[in-house]
């Protein structure tokens, strides 16, 4: 039988996802050796790691072309549908954050805001939800420019500890929702390899809530 295959987003999460899976005895040698290589095997050679972007691991996994995928919550609410969530694995917690220029009253006044993000579904939704009319602008890349250079009222970003909105002097508004790293799965794989997938996603459950207790 064909390995199973899983796409880890690469950088922070593939690491901590690499030790979990040694946590439960999984041999991820390779993957830790991995020079430029993309896919790599992992155990015995019965699960096959592939290194993507956060994005691509979604498209891979709901394409099929993976059966399994671990990618943050962020990337899922913004790209991602047609595919199952198994597991909260519990690290790469972070929030989505709405954030603006210090000290500014962002809810004064009756003009349409203008909100840049890299997120304009989550922007999109969050607004929606509490019955707000914005303007929202895609940005690609630091997206605390924005605000400063006076192209959004404010921003709708990932925060962790909140030090690059300070130094570039900004602060957070309101927190919009958590975020952590899930682990997801093609829904036909779920049937066809149910016994596989169930298996590996209970051994990593398990020493999960083996940490937290």
């Amino acid at each position: 039988m064909k390995p199973l295959r899983i796409a880890l987003t690469k950088g922070r999460l593939e690491k901590n996802t690499v030790e979990l899976f040694e946590r439960i005895g999984l041999d991820c040698y390779h993957v830790k050796n991995k020079g430029r290589r993309l896919i790599l095997p992992i155990g015995g050679g019965e699960i096959e790691v592939v290194l993507a972007k956060a994005a691509d691991v979604i498209t891979y996994v709901e394409n099929g072309v993976c059966d399994l995928g671990v990618v943050g919550k962020d990337t899922i609410l913004e790209n991602g549908s047609s595919f199952f969530e198994l597991l909260d694995l519990g690290f790469g917690k972070c929030r989505f954050a709405l954030a603006g220029k210090k000290g500014e009253d962002f809810f004064k006044g009756h003009r349409v805001k203008t909100i840049a993000s890299k997120y304009p579904k989550v922007t999109r939704t969050y607004f929606e939800s509490i019955g707000m009319d914005v303007k929202i602008i895609k940005i690609e890349g630091s997206v605390e420019l924005a605000p400063l250079l006076g192209l959004s009222d404010a921003i709708v970003d990932i925060v962790e500890t909140g030090t690059t909105l300070k130094e570039n002097g900004l602060e957070v508004i309101r927190d919009i929702l958590p975020v952590s790293a899930r682990l997801i799965a093609n829904t036909a794989s779920l049937k066809l390899r149910k016994a596989e997938i169930e298996n590996l996603a209970d051994r990593m459950e398990e020493e999960i809530h083996s940490r937290e207790e």
